[in-house]
């Protein structure tokens, strides 16, 4: 059955920083063992997988049907190597033994920025929705039109990083009054208009702001949260988590994660490092890794992207919590 159009598959999905992702998972998968992609998309990093380590599988994890629906038909061809389950990417299922690698591809898959009504772009007219998972009740449409000011600031401020969040939720609030936003455009206009003019040599505004209220509607940070700490906990000794972010609000939660079992959990200069404080993991990536220049030439939405990759060489602290 053919995919609606606005669920095809862009004609040229490639995933980003594939080179790199193979690299640093051989070591982990060249035996075998399983692979969690957590964040599935249309699987062009789980394609990639199942092709260079023959005795791996791979779980696939997704909020989105449409996602699930395109991956599990690109990949049908690898059988029983290859499983899909939809949900957040923290709700990893019950598994049989611990996972050799753990993948992280944040942000917006290829698919819901092409998407004609999914409303994750601003540069083009569609419906106010913004959902990765479609049966979720909160849209960008309640968001917009229904956050008080102050709230919308805050969403602005804490997601978008924007220092007009206060003149743009006011002109937002003061722009519904009369009529109710139903699509990008009209939300872009607005933000555009309330932005000052120095503010808007880097871009269009509505960057930030679609950000912004991205992760508001989906609760991103928190779903990063909650599953990094459980791909850490899960995942074999030996075995390695890879994240890819693209914004600095998920690397810096990526980072102060990953810090805080590399780091010994002791005060600074303590002569001697107590067995049971001693780091547990270990860092594979120098600060964070980006895509080479001709990898942001041929596929321009990659320029954005930090890889950070950890190795788990010791069982996690019973009393780790997140930092």
């Amino acid at each position: 059955m053919t995919a609606p159009p606005a669920e095809r598959e862009p004609a040229q999905h490639v995933p980003v920083m594939a080179d790199e992702v193979l690299h640093y998972l051989a070591p982990a998968l060249s035996g075998g063992g399983l692979f969690v992609d957590a964040t599935l998309g249309l699987g062009g990093h789980t394609a990639a997988a199942l092709a260079a380590f023959p005795a791996c599988n791979v779980l696939g994890i997704d909020r989105d049907a449409a996602a699930i629906d395109l991956a599990a038909a690109r990949l049908a061809d690898h059988g029983t190597r290859f499983r899909a389950h939809r949900a957040i990417f923290h709700d990893i299922p019950d598994l049989a033994a611990p996972p050799k690698a753990f993948l992280f591809d944040l942000g917006v898959s290829s698919m819901q920025i092409d998407s004609d009504d999914r409303g994750f772009a601003y540069s083009r007219d569609t419906n106010l929705d913004m959902r990765m998972d479609q049966q979720s009740p909160l849209t960008a449409a309640d968001v917009v039109n229904s956050y008080s000011v102050g709230e919308l600031a805050s969403v602005f401020r804490r997601f978008g990083e924007d220092r007009n969040a206060g003149r743009i939720a006011r002109a937002i609030v003061e722009h519904r009054s009369s009529r109710r936003f139903t699509t990008t455009g009209e939300l872009a206009e607005v933000v555009f208009a309330a932005t000052p003019q120095r503010n808007r040599r880097s871009g269009h505004p509505a960057k930030r702001v679609f950000q912004a209220i991205r992760i508001e509607v989906n609760a991103e940070l928190d779903s990063v949260q909650e599953a990094l700490s459980r791909a850490l906990q899960l995942v074999d000794l030996g075995g390695r988590v890879l994240v890819i972010s693209y914004h600095s609000l998920e690397d810096r939660i990526t980072k102060r994660t990953f810090a805080s079992g590399v780091n010994p959990d002791v005060p600074e200069k303590l002569p001697v490092v107590p067995e049971d404080r001693k780091p547990w993991l270990a860092a594979l990536t120098r600060g964070a890794q980006v895509p080479s220049a001709s990898e942001v030439v041929a596929n321009p939405r990659s320029a954005s992207a930090k890889l950070r990759v950890v190795e788990k060489i010791r069982p996690t602290p019973r009393d780790w919590v997140m930092a």
